[in-house]
């Protein structure tokens, strides 16, 4: 059983490692966590949901990126699934922001590594 559980230990911290170094890789990615660490300062206010306690609509971050509706989805989505991110629905939009929370775990495990 302790065999089991150091095991899937491993894999789970593992698996956060692979993911959220993936969401890091990518400097589109970065630069929406910037952005996100104060929403006001960077986006212009929405119609629908509160700029900081409901996120930034996604349409509003791939203006500011840039790029096409798809590619924004790709990257919001990794750095969703590395836990960077949170969605939530308002009306047919998804606002975004940060997990400050799974960002300082991500940290410390980047710190026990080293």
């Amino acid at each position: 059983m302790d065999l089991y559980i150091a095991t899937w230990q491993y894999t789970s911290m593992t698996m956060d490692l692979a993911y959220g170094l993936k969401a890091l890789a990518n400097e589109k990615r970065l630069q929406i966590l910037d952005w996100l660490k104060d929403p006001t300062a960077h986006f212009r206010p929405q119609v629908d949901g509160d700029l900081v306690k409901d996120g930034v609509c996604g349409l509003l971050i791939t203006e500011k990126l840039g790029v096409s509706q798809p590619t924004a989805s790709e990257h919001l989505r990794v750095l969703s699934d590395a836990g960077f991110l949170t969605g939530k629905k308002i009306k047919q939009w998804i606002f975004y922001r940060r997990d400050e929370k799974q960002i300082a775990a991500f940290k410390s495990l980047m710190k026990k590594l080293v």
